[in-house]
């Protein structure tokens, strides 16, 4: 059944070179570096080198928070551009019963917050702490707004000069954010109290497309965690059912992705030269774990099971166990965990909710 339905799809080959060479464990990373670059030239434009220097200052410290079980810290990330010191606030919750904690980086919504206030609005710390993690909370707003339309005059757009007139490869704000995750995480490792080395990366919605980016080009992260990521995440367009280009360039946040992005549009939606399923992929061996909602007809929920599924061949190209599933689609309330890819269907809609945070963390928990 399922086999079938990926070959309805037409989905691109993974496991197949530019230049119809099979691609095997020996030139792996050349494929990683096609399936990259294809991304970088058609949808999130191309990332900047890191900088030389990261560093992070703690500027505000709260020895007790939620019921004692944890530390509250207000961190300033900064580093050195050409045009002067970039810098954004972020927050890190520490728990006190675990010496080294894992952690989570969870890019997050401000929910009309100002900037002096930590983006936890429903976002389970106490359970997350609970569970033994530190949580880094990054209010992705802090990094360059997401006013839409081209809107590219704060944060690190200002400081690295992308403008309106972009180039047709030039990065756009999924690309930003996901450069200020790394960063955050040059930081962390730096931190003899956390065991960084174990980070996940975490986002919903928009922020989930930007954590599989995060995670794909920064081989660093341990795990990348996409919930209701939908189109330029998860979800594969190809003869899918959700948003399309169009959806995008009439909303205005196609300043989301590079200036090529566009050219997808209506009958040439399904000739992309490349596939969600590469996003994934450049992400095994690691861990991935993918979270959709039934009702969550937008960011198509059968299209982000089907593009995991279709990725795990990757997974298993490097000797590890992608997504282990029975040959059906998912049931509502069904969580595959098995392998290094896990996928949950819950009933409900577009939401970061509480259920979806309690699986990830399952599936963290069983990982070593």
């Amino acid at each position: 059944m399922l086999n079938q339905l990926l070959k309805e799809r037409d989905l691109l080959p993974i496991l197949t070179m530019n230049d119809g060479t099979p691609v095997t464990r020996e030139n792996w990373e050349e494929r990683r570096r096609e399936m990259r670059e294809a991304l970088e030239v058609y949808s999130y434009g191309h990332t900047l080198p890191a900088p030389t220097r990261v560093w992070g200052e703690v500027i505000d410290k709260q020895e007790v928070a939620y019921a004692n079980k944890g530390t509250e810290e207000k961190l300033l990330i900064s580093f050195e551009t050409e045009r002067g010191v970039a810098s954004f606030p972020c927050w890190l919750y520490r728990p006190k019963h675990v010496e080294k904690p894992r952690v989570i980086l969870n890019i997050h919504f401000r929910y009309g917050l100002p900037n002096t206030m930590p983006p936890t609005f429903r976002v389970p710390v106490e359970d997350i702490l609970d569970e033994g993690y530190a949580l880094l909370s990054l209010a992705y707003g802090d990094v360059v707004n997401d006013r839409l339309n081209g809107d590219y005059s704060d944060g690190l757009a200002a400081y690295f000069g992308v403008t309106k007139e972009r180039g047709p490869e030039e990065w756009g704000k999924i690309g930003l954010w996901a450069y200020g995750a790394s960063r955050v995480l040059d930081y962390l490792l730096t931190r003899d109290d956390l065991d960084a080395a174990h980070t996940a990366v975490a986002g919903h919605s928009r922020l989930g497309k930007t954590a599989l980016w995060t995670a794909a080009q920064d081989e660093r992260f341990w795990c990348a965690i996409s919930n209701n990521s939908g189109y330029g995440g998860a979800a594969t367009s190809k003869h899918g059912n959700g948003e399309r280009v169009r959806d995008f360039l009439n909303c205005g946040s196609w300043d989301w992705y590079c200036e090529n992005f566009k050219q997808f549009v209506d009958e040439k939606e399904d000739q992309k030269p490349y596939d969600q399923a590469y996003l994934l992929a450049l992400i095994a061996p690691r861990y991935l774990c993918v979270g959709s909602a039934v009702e969550d007809r937008g960011a198509d929920p059968d299209s982000e099971f089907l593009t995991s599924l279709w990725a795990s061949q990757a997974w298993e190209l490097l000797g590890v166990p992608g997504l282990v599933t029975p040959n059906r689609m998912p049931k509502v309330g069904e969580a595959l965990q098995e392998g290094n890819v896990a996928y949950h269907l819950r009933a409900g809609s577009h939401f970061f909710a509480c259920e979806d945070w309690r699986i990830y963390l399952r599936f963290l928990n069983s990982k070593s």
